[in-house]
């Protein structure tokens, strides 16, 4: 008996490897549904919302290679959207299924009718629908070489009448095909990058998450041309363990070393970075790019040579072809520069706060200290990135996801959903702002179905903090950045999970390390300081001038006591400023 599209669409995705579809069932999905259940080689993980599938599918990509998530028709894809600008904007491999209305209402605004094809096609790398039967197993092995091979999203439409119809003959292939081609730059190129870093002396290498697999060369390449290594905040986890020769990161999360040592340098290595921050990044100086998508070559800095590759096959080639330095002045000024910089860094982490203004610097350390070997780390976007960013550590098996190129708010819990149901065996931590959870907070409900034993740490700074921080370097006065939260812990426990408030600096300590030592799901809701800010790297006089006018009006109307609070928050840049 031939298969139906559903059971083949199923069979497809366990042969690919793909071990759960995130989706809400219902109408066009139910037949697609009813084919997992049969399987039972496959499991449907029922979210409240489609964007926090999205996300989970995200997350499990990002760590395990392909993911699969589902909408059903109209709203269903709606909400996967912007989970999906994430996933397609980080590069993750994910199949998305989008089943509609049935084909004979096609064209005719049909009740829940969507034009996937417009929908989906500024968040895909693949984006068709199916219109019949002998039309799909081709267009699902297309859907899934596209996701795999160049780590986007696929989206297939089909048509709920579609499931339940047999398909016919398969002219496709009927399985995935993965291959891993050794990519570097041509022998002339290698020979005039050679000669570039020969012929300088004040080099710095910046790594993006094209280095990921890239470490150890990486970390040869500084200790023999005596270079600093800097790094971007998606890389972090893979550059800053074991590695003699770090100075933290740049960009708006970053700290001045990096900042200070690219701007002291004369040539300065990209490697697999796209950074998209390009104030950061000085003009006065030789410029090398290397990534293994030459597209993106000298779309953020004035490149003078660019090159297509892998970071570790070409460092591989490369290295025999550089003279071993002997001048180490620079690197060891750059690394001094650092170590002023961590001592600076300390001092946010020793002030714990008081009562109710806790220092979100603090709570990050503590994370950090009592976070396993290889715990993997979700961030919510806005202050929760800052301080995960600057106080959670590398060790080589430490994973930090986060919505790093889309920039969404309300990231964190679902890919924590993700990445437990993904890697079941590590600590899955999430650092969760308070206006990123509430606004998908019915998945609370999703990690206790399942009993996901998900560690949220809540950051409750009872405002939106990056937004009042835009606000105040723009010279405007903070407005309707302030929220009115309800009691998360209490929330959790009505849910079912764990709830903790913290209130007192005193707590925190025991807080983490309870919840982290408690078998499940557990919340930890901390008041800190809605004062805290993040300067960047490096003060601009006009970010200067901004803070000092919104602070100024704040005084005009009448707020004088949130200007001290500020102030008080914030005693501790002034090291920095001045």
């Amino acid at each position: 008996m031939a298969k139906t599209v559903a059971e083949h669409l199923v069979d497809t995705l366990v042969d690919a490897g793909i071990k759960r579809i995130y989706a809400v069932t219902g109408d066009s999905l139910n037949e697609i549904n009813d084919a997992v259940r049969r399987n039972g080689k496959i499991q449907w993980v029922h979210v409240r919302h489609e964007e926090v599938g999205a996300y989970a599918a995200g997350a499990e990509a990002q760590l395990n290679g392909l993911a699969c998530c589902a909408g059903s028709s109209g709203p269903g894809h709606v909400h996967l959207v912007n989970g999906l600008y994430d996933a397609h904007k980080s590069g993750a491999a994910v199949l998305a299924i989008a089943s509609t209305v049935a084909s004979q209402e096609f064209g005719t605004d049909y009740f829940q009718e969507t034009n996937t094809i417009k929908l989906f096609d500024d968040c895909s790398g693949y984006n068709q629908i199916a219109s019949n039967a002998k039309q799909f197993p081709r267009m699902l092995q297309a859907a899934l070489q596209h996701a795999k091979a160049n780590g986007e999203v696929a989206v297939i439409g089909i048509p709920g009448d579609l499931t339940s119809m047999a398909v016919e003959d398969n002219l496709s292939a009927d399985r995935l095909f993965v291959s891993k081609p050794l990519s570097r730059p041509a022998d002339n190129e290698l020979g005039q990058l050679a000669d570039l870093i020969n012929s300088h002396k004040r080099i710095t290498i910046f790594c993006g998450i094209g280095s990921k697999d890239a470490h150890d060369e990486v970390v040869e390449l500084s200790k023999k041309i005596k270079a600093p290594v800097a790094y971007s905040f998606k890389s972090k986890m893979d550059i800053q363990y074991d590695n003699p020769y770090e100075i933290g990161m740049t960009g708006l999360l970053g700290l001045p070393a990096a900042f200070h040592s690219m701007h002291e340098s004369d040539l300065i290595l990209l490697l697999g970075t796209d950074f998209p921050y390009n104030n950061f990044i000085p003009t006065d100086c030789e410029i090398v790019q290397l990534d293994i998508d030459p597209s993106v070559i000298g779309r953020r800095a004035k490149v003078d040579l660019g090159l297509c590759g892998s970071v570790k096959n070409t460092l591989n080639v490369l290295m025999p072809l550089l003279n071993e330095k002997t001048d180490d002045s620079f690197l060891k000024a750059q690394l001094e520069v650092y170590e002023k910089v961590k001592e600076n860094q300390q001092t946010y982490v020793d002030d714990h706060g008081e009562k109710d203004i806790i220092h979100p610097e603090y709570v990050a350390a503590m994370i950090d200290k009592y976070a396993t070997n290889d715990a993997i780390f979700t961030v919510d976007t806005g202050m929760c990135c800052v301080w995960g960013a600057r106080h959670l550590n590398a060790t080589g098996k430490r994973v930090m996801l986060g919505s790093f190129n889309h920039g969404s708010m309300a990231n964190a819990m679902p890919q924590a959903i993700g990445a437990c149901l993904a890697r079941p065996q590590q600590q899955v931590i999430a650092l969760c702002g308070d206006g990123g959870l509430s606004m998908l907070l019915g998945d609370l409900s999703t990690i206790k179905q399942y009993n996901l034993p998900i560690k949220l740490v809540v950051f409750n700074n009872r405002a939106l903090g990056m937004v009042k921080l835009e606000m105040e370097v723009a010279g405007l006065p903070d407005w309707q950045t302030d929220m009115v939260n309800p009691d998360y812990a209490a929330v959790a426990e009505a849910m079912g999970i764990k709830g903790v408030a913290v209130h007192d600096p005193g707590n925190v300590e025991q807080a983490i390390k309870d919840a982290f030592d408690f078998q499940g799901p557990v919340l930890v809701e901390v008041f800190t300081d809605p004062n805290a800010l993040a300067m960047p790297p490096k003060i601009e006089l006009s970010q200067m001038k901004g803070m000092a006018l919104s602070m100024t009006k704040l005084i005009l109307n009448g707020k004088m006591d949130e200007v001290l609070e500020t102030v008080k928050s914030n005693y501790k840049h002034l090291k920095e400023v001045f």
